[in-house]
């Protein structure tokens, strides 16, 4: 894994290059990313594995298009908002650009009062926030229902944790007339069909002195490893081919 995670480096570090010559031209399309840590960006450091799904998508675009990932682990609909992150956001909008939108798994913490968003109230009104104003600066904005934690009983079935969130995400799409990515439903099939022990590869089962920044290994059945984040980019890939043509023309082949 860890000459998986160079290679990653180096393809990332390349488009980087791409994005920066692109940003000059106003006629570019801009995606903005926004989340918690599922889908943020992740440090290189000592080969770590842990990587956010937003920061594999620019590899799946062709030029035309670029990618900005404003997710930050820990953020709930709430805290990302309350940080001033989603004002930074959506003052650099413009006609045309495209926010992608998955929160959810911070937004369950009951115990913790600056990121808890009750699904059927503060979270729902926060994602009309969201979308009401991606839409007041002639944006597209695209909901995405969180990726399932790794859940299995004693008996190797699998069992959902996130409540009402998903099923928020969805009826806001259909009542508001907005995109949905079903990231919940694609990657909680998945994860069904590997089963128990397949789908550990999805997540971060870290033997111990596989990697010197976990020297006693991980165990951690929410975040995601490159081969997860892949994954979840190719879910996502694949509604914006059937839902969103004008913007699958620019996804790579």
């Amino acid at each position: 894994m860890k000459y998986f995670a160079c290679l990653l480096f180096i393809l990332l570090f390349c488009n980087q290059i791409l994005v920066h010559t692109q940003s000059v031209d106003k006629n570019v399309i801009t995606i903005f990313m926004v989340g918690n840590s599922t889908m943020s960006d992740k440090p290189f450091n000592d080969g770590n594995p842990e990587k956010g799904w937003g920061q594999i998508f620019p590899l799946y675009f062709k030029e035309g298009v670029k990618i900005e990932n404003h997710a930050v682990n820990g953020r709930s609909t709430k805290s990302f908002i309350d940080e001033g992150r989603w004002d930074s956001v959506v003052n650099k909008i413009k006609p045309g650009d495209y926010v992608i939108i998955e929160f959810g798994h911070n937004d369950a913490k009951k115990d913790d009062l600056k990121r808890f968003a009750d699904a059927n109230t503060d979270y729902k009104w926060n994602l009309e926030k969201f979308i009401n104003e991606t839409h007041e600066k002639g944006g597209i904005p695209i909901l995405a229902t969180p990726i399932v934690r790794r859940r299995f009983d004693e008996q190797g079935k699998f069992y959902d944790v996130h409540g009402d969130y998903p099923k928020v995400v969805r009826e806001l799409s259909e009542k508001m007339n907005v995109i949905l990515l079903d990231l919940h439903k694609k990657s909680e099939e998945y994860i069904i069909k590997l089963g128990a022990e397949r789908s550990k590869k999805f997540y971060l089962h870290i033997d111990a002195d596989e990697y010197s920044l976990l020297p006693n290994g991980k165990t951690d059945d929410t975040h995601l490893s490159p081969t997860g984040a892949f994954r979840i980019c190719d879910f996502a890939a694949d509604e914006i081919k059937m839902k969103i043509p004008e913007l699958a023309k620019y996804l790579k082949e």
